[in-house]
Order: structure tokens, then C-alpha cells, then sequence
């Protein structure tokens, strides 16, 4: 089983660079997007298709902002735009399908870089989403979570981690919240299930020349709740073509 997530800025922006062509190409069993920024009418054409798929959203309320959507081959027994949070169902940040084998999330963490208010709300997220992952624990089937979560975890994940730790995205309470993510919760990174290599990013400012020079953070994940009945196989950071600020993160799994 192939997956593949990725924060595409603007479905409609990726889909003009290409990102739709290429996914026909290499047909992974899951897409999962971020930030798609568009309602279901505005991509409804062709251009958007992919024959032997379906897509399911979840839009944010206001126009032109957030939204997230995975495109699969199987039918779902059951979808779940919420976590428990009103809030966040109005911004279109989660949704989640219920396959036959799996579970599978796209979701798209908010960012807290332009104001300690959206920090703050970004910490709600995190709290409400953790409340959701106790949920995810008692159920006897794996959870995939993929999407982006707008944090870098360990200093691995970023280029410039020293000149980072007072942003957002790598402050020491986001870090040490998927520490507990992960050991209280039993979450696995499946990229670092399998690749421990550094200056593996997903994700480069459009300031200055940060994709030139690989000046990166991943800040992207496929984050599974265990690894009982799936194995990871192989993981890659796709980057011979831009379709957007990140990068597609694409595992392959046994399950």
C-alpha cells in the first residue's frame, strides 16, 4: 500500500504546476492533501479527477482558506470531519476515513508564526487532538494520521534548529507534545521507522534560497498508532518537481 501526503498550498495553484498529471503517474493507493483552499464547486472539473478515485473534503468556512481531502480507490465504511473541536470543523483541518484495513486521517495543524493568538489556538489544537488519539488507543485497528503538523520534531528535522528554538514549529512545548504523543500514545514516525538520515525536509521557506540550499524543516508526517498489523517498507521525499512550499511524503507499508 501506497500513501502519500503533502501540503499542496492551493490545490488549484499545485494543479497548474503539474501535481495532478504526476499523481496519475505513480498512483498511490491513498492521497492525502492540506490546505486545498477550495470548495468542492471550484474543483469539480476534470482537472481534478483521477480515474478509479474518490475524493472526500472537509472545507474550512471561509472562502479560500485551509481544507483538507484524501483521494482513494476503496469506498469508506464511515467519514468524520470532527476530533471534537467545533472550532476547528468550521477551519477544515481533519478528516478522516474508515477503510476495511485501516483508518486513515489527513489532517492540517494550524500555524502559529503570525501572532501569539493563532500560537494559542494552535496549542487548542494540539490539546483537543491528543483528547482524540486517547480515542484512537482503545480501537483494534491501525490509525494512519498523515498530513502536516506544522511542528519539527527533533533536531534532525530542521536545518537551522539553534536559530529556530524560540519559533513556532520547534518551540520546546510543541516538541515535547509528540514526545508524548509518541510515548505515552504509542504513535510511530513511520519515516523514521526506517530512515534515520538527517536533512530530510519536507517543507522550505520561500525567503531567500532555502529549497536551493535544502534550508528546511519536515514538518510532515505519516504518523501510525502501531505497527501491529502494518510494516513499513520503504519511505521518500519526493523533490524532483515542485508542486508547492513542501514537498509529497510517499510510504510505502505491508499490511
Amino acid at each position: 500500500m501506497k500513501v502519500l501526503t503533502l501540503n499542496v498550498c492551493g490545490i488549484r495553484a499545485s494543479q497548474k504546476k503539474g501535481l495532478f498529471n504526476w499523481l496519475k503517474k505513480i498512483k498511490p493507493d491513498l492521497i492525502c492533501l492540506q490546505e486545498v483552499r477550495a470548495l468542492e464547486d471550484q474543483i469539480s472539473s476534470d482537472d481534478f479527477k483521477i480515474n478509479g478515485y474518490n475524493r472526500y473534503m472537509s472545507v474550512a468556512e471561509k472562502k479560500g482558506y485551509s481544507g483538507v481531502c484524501i483521494y482513494t480507490k476503496e469506498t469508506p465504511k464511515s467519514i468524520n470531519v470532527s476530533f471534537g473541536s467545533k472550532i476547528f470543523t468550521k477551519e477544515g483541518r481533519f478528516i478522516e476515513l474508515e477503510l476495511k484495513k485501516i483508518n486513515v486521517i489527513s489532517v492540517y495543524f494550524p500555524s502559529g508564526s503570525s501572532s501569539e493568538i493563532r500560537q494559542d489556538m494552535k496549542y487548542q489544537f494540539m490539546s483537543k487532538f491528543e483528547s482524540y488519539l486517547k480515542k484512537i488507543q482503545k480501537k483494534n485497528k491501525t490509525i494512519l494520521i498523515c498530513g502536516d503538523w506544522n511542528i519539527a520534531h527533533k533536531e534532525i528535522e530542521i536545518k537551522n534548529w539553534k536559530a529556530n528554538k524560540k519559533n513556532s514549529g520547534f518551540l520546546p512545548e510543541e516538541r515535547k507534545w509528540i514526545d508524548r504523543i509518541i510515548n505515552h500514545y504509542g504513535c510511530i514516525d513511520a519515516f523514521r521507522n526506517i530512515n534515520k538520515d538527517p536533512h530530510n525536509y519536507t517543507w522550505w521557506s520561500n525567503r531567500g534560497r532555502a529549497w536551493d540550499n535544502n534550508v528546511g524543516w519536515r514538518i510532515d508526517y505519516q504518523m501510525l498508532s502501531s505497527t501491529k498489523n502494518i510494516k513499513v517498507l520503504a519511505a521518500n521525499i519526493y523533490k524532483k518537481e515542485r508542486f508547492s512550499d513542501h514537498s509529497p511524503l510517499i510510504i510505502d507499508y505491508d499490511i
